[in-house]
């Protein structure tokens, strides 16, 4: 399989980190949220770790402080697609809320986007980042049922990047 990156995205609770965890059973993966030092960042001025609307806007709030700053999270990125390259592993999924941040790194890394949607979730929509999710014209969407379909979901995805098979899918 060629090494593919996907960014992916969802609104808090969709489903992303478990949908990646299936993958895991279908083919070398990397998990890598591009507000990984945000939350180092956080965590050393206080932060518990938690994700209420408070917390959650907090970091989005840092998140932009950062990138605002010296472009951290996207320099994160940066680093991360490095280390993929010289790695084994065949598919990067990157974390990543914002519209543009999205853009910017699928045109920068040649990378497919992915939405996770949680049926009957709601979207958070008191922060930037999170009331954005659904301004982005995604490549795949992933609609999130129950456990086992999204395990279903999770080998239909990966045999679609290993083989453009698309069955399953709903494509944009």
């Amino acid at each position: 399989m060629e090494k593919q990156i996907i960014i992916i995205n969802g609104t808090g609770g969709s489903g992303k980190d478990t949908f990646v965890e299936y993958c895991m059973k279908y083919a070398k993966v990397v998990n890598f949220s591009s507000i990984d030092k945000v939350k180092e960042i956080a965590t050393l001025i206080g932060w518990d770790g938690k994700k209420t609307e408070k917390d959650r806007k907090f970091l989005s709030d840092l998140k932009k402080l950062t990138t605002d700053y010296n472009d951290m999270a996207f320099n994160s990125i940066v680093d991360a697609v490095s280390d993929f390259e010289e790695s084994d592993n065949e598919i990067l999924f990157i974390h990543i809320r914002e519209p543009e941040e999205i853009q910017r790194a699928k045109i920068s890394f040649n990378a497919k986007t992915l939405l996770v949607k949680r049926v009957g979730h709601s979207n958070i929509i008191t922060n930037y980042s999170d009331a954005n999710v659904d301004n982005y014209d995604y490549d795949y969407i992933i609609e999130n049922t129950t456990l086992e379909e999204l395990d279903n979901k999770a080998n239909i995805f990966i045999n679609t990047l290993k083989k453009d098979n698309t069955k399953g899918l709903q494509k944009k």
